[in-house]
């Protein structure tokens, strides 16, 4: 069933959205980390997405004829096609990190400047919020494509 598809591609959009949200998130919260594990400051992450590789008709048909029938002879697997978005990785931001002009700090060197993180509290705000506004499109379509599949089992009555 085709609205099946629908919900998995709203749900993948969904799933990678909030990973984009959490990565912000994390962005935001070291914003003023100067030491890390590594022993440098923090290094800004950005997720990248890739879609999901749809199937083909003779895919689909192969997937169809293999599947599983159960004893009433019903398709026991569904066979809409694979579509929406996933995670493939996680990067870090390659621009060089700010310096900032503290004698003080522990982490300052000679010069008396501390490289800060490379992370922009309104870039992280706005890829929070898009990535807000994403999920809530894909909620928006996904509680459509419910309510036309309600409707259409309706008809039966």
């Amino acid at each position: 069933m085709a609205f099946l598809s629908a919900l998995n591609i709203s749900a993948s959009g969904m799933t990678a959205e909030r990973m984009r949200l959490d990565v912000a998130s994390e962005n935001i919260a070291n914003l003023n980390t100067t030491r890390t594990e590594d022993g440098g400051p923090y290094a800004r992450k950005m997720v990248v997405f890739e879609p999901v590789k749809e199937r083909s008709f003779q895919e689909i048909l192969n997937g169809a004829a293999q599947s599983v029938r159960g004893a009433n002879g019903q398709r026991a697997a569904s066979i809409g096609a694979a579509g929406g978005v996933r995670v493939a990785e996680i990067i870090e931001d390659e621009r060089d990190f700010k310096p900032v002009y503290d004698p003080l700090h522990p982490d300052a060197n000679e010069d008396g400047y501390v490289m800060m993180p490379n992370v922009d509290l309104v870039k992280e705000t706005i890829d929070a919020m898009s990535a807000s506004r994403a999920y809530d499109a894909n909620v928006t379509a996904f509680n459509a494509v419910k309510a036309m599949a309600t409707k259409a089992l309706e008809i039966g009555k």
